[in-house]
């Protein structure tokens, strides 16, 4: 008797860890945010010329937040500190293109995009920008070729009907991310380490079924 009260608890105990698996991939399928459109721009100058680079690929790897998705009130809160416990942006580093020829390649080679495909995004807070409607202050970590560095973005938002417009910029140093400017022509063109990236996103909430 004993023994077979032994095998139903462990029984039960599996199917209760099986269900909670089960249901935790459930939700974790549908994330609360997602991405609509977007545009990603570097842009940055050399002793020759100005070049830009951009792609609209990007996607959300991951995203919670702390209170119900459904509702009026929904992007105002997404805007409140706190409420987005995790957001997270992988952008594909070999999607990145550019009008002026040869800097793909020279891009590609120092963003080292075999070794480290994708420059990924971690919000870590967000902070209210007093006096701006819509305008936040993006505290997050960024993760180029594998080196990872704090970064504090200002953004402004706008809300469209069922999505969120979402845009700001920040300025980085390419060494503080251990990539060597690039050079060309036998190093007579030479590119300043500084460079300027700029976003244009539309957020959206999953439709569910």
């Amino acid at each position: 008797m004993r023994k077979r009260l032994g095998t139903l608890t462990l029984l039960g105990s599996a199917l209760v860890l099986t269900m909670y698996v089960a249901g935790t991939t459930i939700m974790g399928a549908q994330p609360p945010l997602a991405i609509d459109s977007a545009r990603i721009t570097i842009s940055g100058t050399s002793n020759i010329h100005a070049y830009t680079a951009s792609t609209s690929t990007v996607r959300v790897t991951r995203s919670q937040v702390a209170g119900a998705v459904e509702g009026p009130d929904f992007w105002a809160n997404v805007l409140k500190p706190g409420f987005v416990e995790i957001f997270e942006v992988a952008i594909p580093s070999a999607t990145l293109t550019s009008p002026v020829e040869g800097v793909d390649k020279n891009m590609h080679n120092a963003l080292q995009v075999t070794a480290h495909p994708d420059i990924v995004f971690r919000l870590l807070r967000l902070e209210p920008r007093p006096g701006e409607t819509g305008a936040v202050r993006g505290v997050g970590v960024l993760q180029i070729a594998g080196v990872e560095r704090e970064v504090t973005l200002d953004i402004t938002t706008e809300r469209k009907k069922s999505t969120l417009n979402v845009q700001g910029r920040v300025r980085l140093l390419m060494t503080d991310f251990g990539i060597k400017p690039p050079t060309a022509m036998l190093g007579m063109l030479k590119t300043d380490p500084k460079v300027t990236v700029t976003f244009e996103t539309v957020l959206t909430i999953p439709h569910t079924s």
